[in-house]
């Protein structure tokens, strides 16, 4: 990714708080911090968007694939704000588009993607997407 993307280009934003224990002995967030933000936003969302408890459906999201692009550092005690899109909708999986931004900056820190496939809650076994998790993801995914 050679240009980080801009606040514009995501349909939703979620406020993430840094903690003291995300900085690194060089004193900028770590990069395996950037991943929790993705999944605590991803996961945040999909519960607000749908209003159920995700956790008890009979599929669940397993992630399969993360990748992160770093741009500028943070560092605690940023506010920041994670943008989330969808790249992809498929029949079984979700691709993320995420983009990480400082509280105020218009471009973002770090940008990433996050793939959730979805299994059988019992048997892991892949399956088709829930039809309530598909109906808040066709709206992330829509034209703005």
């Amino acid at each position: 990714m050679s240009n980080p993307p801009v606040r514009a280009d995501f349909p939703v934003l979620r406020p993430i708080a840094t903690r003291w224990m995300d900085n690194d002995h060089y004193g900028h967030v770590n990069n395996v911090a950037y991943y929790s933000y993705f999944d605590t936003a991803v996961n945040g969302w999909l519960i607000e968007a749908t209003g159920t408890d995700i956790r008890t459906l009979p599929a669940i999201g397993l992630v399969v694939e993360t990748g992160c692009s770093y741009f500028k550092p943070l560092s605690f005690p940023d506010a920041l704000e994670v943008g989330l899109g969808i790249e992809r909708l498929g029949k079984s999986s979700i691709t993320y588009r995420l983009a990480i931004f400082r509280e105020g900056d218009d471009t973002a820190a770090a940008a990433g993607r996050f793939v959730h496939v979805y299994v059988d809650a019992q048997s892991r076994q892949t399956t088709a997407i829930p039809e309530v998790i598909r109906a808040a993801a066709a709206k992330l995914s829509a034209p703005r």
